[in-house]
């Protein structure tokens, strides 16, 4: 960590910090969903509704592997981020190093137990006729790669915990630019649909991930790749799987739900899935900028918590204003636009009716999932296991009787308004463990501002 990071994380003023730490992720984060909108678009180019339905399906799979991935790398950076504060230097290589090589493994087993499944994993997903084989040959390609996606997802939250928020940007839009390069080559040059895109999102995870395992390697003072500082401690296990595991579990509800979504919307025909996958990658982007927001200022969070409490309260108070601003700003231009941004996509009327509609309707709690995702970051910062494995379970727990209620009373419109409304309940139980927290909390600012 060099001087100028140090004193981002200890002596900026909030407001300076917070854009420093959030902003490279926000804009990161809006990346990734730019070229997840873009493997949609190249695909729409070929009028091929059962294609665009099968990127649809595979979203709980991504989910999956991702969520691996930030088992290994949320729960070791906000660990890393914590000895920071506490100055223990030498241990942040021994989490890192362990973090590197727990992922791979971690994905080699996914590639090894899923392909010999592939069909069943295919049908499971919820892919009809028109689109098994689409869908079979994205699921290969992912778990071929399985294990460069989630040695990415990993080294991108590592690399972020030392407050090296730049170089994990770089990170994040390296791997945006090969992939939208490879998209374009793939459909336009090669003719190789699916397989193309699924390949294209795979090389360039792989190519972030080599970046950030040579800043690792070659440039960070304290994180490392070396095999030597491979360590599997009680100390280390027990503080990267305490965030970790719900973090892991989180991702895992939300492949769940989209897979559970999906069976719903199938009722409904293809239209309906392909119209959710649609605005669903539309919806990601100011999402994943709220997302970028939360995220970005873990690191933050998690130094603040153990060196300076008073910081820590101001942190969330300037980030929860910043989430009010965005949220009002996004949900102004998509109810403006809906329809011709759906219609980028495709010129099916009925995709183009059915994907204003989702939009139009999960748009209404953009700020309550931007809030959600500052509370889950403040339990992980603040290292509330069980606070945050709550967070992980309370909307899935939520969404699937609500789902089956919705779905029964009011169709493809109630099957929707089930996400909503799942969002508000996670709002509301994040909010009272958060005042709980803060409760506890508070003694100890009331004798640092006396």
């Amino acid at each position: 960590m060099d001087k100028e990071t140090l004193y981002y994380f200890e002596k900026a003023p909030v407001t300076k910090a917070v854009v420093h730490f959030a902003v490279p992720m926000m804009l990161g984060t809006s990346m990734n969903v730019i070229y997840s909108i873009l493997n949609a678009y190249f695909l729409g180019t070929l009028h091929n509704t059962a294609m665009l339905t099968a990127l649809a399906l595979t979203l709980p799979l991504f989910a999956i592997i991702m969520a691996l991935g930030n088992l290994i790398g949320m729960g070791s950076g906000t660990f890393i981020s914590r000895l920071l504060g506490e100055k223990k230097y030498h241990d942040v290589k021994h989490v890192s190093s362990f973090a590197f090589y727990s992922s791979l493994i971690l994905g080699l087993i996914v590639m090894a137990v899923g392909l010999p499944l592939i069909d069943s994993i295919v049908r499971d997903l919820g892919a009809t006729p028109d689109s098994f084989k689409f869908t079979k040959e994205y699921v290969t390609i992912m778990l071929i790669g399985s294990p460069f996606v989630v040695l990415f997802f990993t080294l991108e939250n590592i690399v972020r915990s030392e407050g090296e928020a730049i170089t994990s940007m770089i990170g994040m839009v390296l791997s945006v630019v090969v992939n939208i390069l490879l998209d374009a080559l793939v459909i336009f040059g090669f003719h190789w649909g699916v397989i193309g895109v699924a390949s294209a999102t795979v090389i360039s995870n792989l190519v972030a991930s080599l970046y950030y395992a040579f800043h690792m390697g070659y440039r960070s003072q304290f994180l490392t790749v070396s095999v030597k500082w491979f360590m599997v401690t009680k100390d280390i296990l027990s503080n990267v799987l305490k965030i970790g595991i719900p973090v892991f579990i989180m991702c895992i509800f939300l492949g769940a739900m989209s897979l559970i979504f999906n069976h719903f919307l199938v009722e409904y025909g293809d239209q309906a899935v392909a119209a959710y996958g649609i605005s669903s990658r539309l919806l990601q982007f100011p999402e994943f900028i709220l997302m970028g927001l939360c995220e970005g200022v873990v690191p933050l969070i998690a130094f603040s918590f153990t060196a300076n409490k008073l910081r820590l309260k101001k942190t969330i108070g300037f980030t929860f204003k910043s989430i009010v601003a965005l949220a009002a700003v996004f949900g102004i231009i998509v109810y403006l636009i809906s329809d011709h941004l759906i219609g980028l996509f495709t010129n099916d009327p009925q995709l183009i009716e059915m994907g204003s509609f989702i939009l139009h309707v999960t748009y209404l709690s953009l700020f309550i999932t931007g809030m959600t995702s500052l509370f889950t970051g403040i339990f992980q910062a603040t290292a509330q296991g069980t606070a945050a494995l709550i967070m992980s379970i309370i909307q899935g727990i939520t969404l699937i009787p609500v789902l089956v209620i919705a779905n029964q009373m009011n169709g493809f419109h109630g099957v929707v308004w089930s996400l909503v409304i799942a969002d508000a309940v996670a709002f509301l139980v994040g909010a009272i463990m958060l005042f709980v927290l803060r409760n506890k909390l508070q003694p100890e600012l009331d004798s640092l501002v006396q």
